[in-house]
């Protein structure tokens, strides 16, 4: 899947997320339907993209729950 369909898919789910009354809640929404239902690799190049130079088409409420969720986000290590 090509980074930019990532994008648009994750600001949508801002969007959404967004206009919820309680910022917190919100904030941890977006993480948790990322966490949810995108495999790792989507994942991965996500974090890839936010930790990349310019990560300036994510909207900023997106780049906020991500900085603030990464932990969650980050696929586990595949073990050998």
């Amino acid at each position: 899947m090509h980074i930019e369909n990532l994008i648009t898919m994750a600001n949508q789910i801002g969007t959404f997320f967004e206009a919820m009354p309680d910022r917190e809640e919100a904030l941890e929404g977006v993480a948790q339907h990322i966490k949810k239902f995108w495999e790792p690799r989507m994942r991965r190049a996500l974090l890839a993209y936010v930790d990349s130079e310019d990560s300036s088409s994510l909207r900023p409420f997106v780049r906020e729950s991500i900085a603030g969720h990464r932990e969650m986000l980050q696929p586990a290590e595949k073990v050998s």
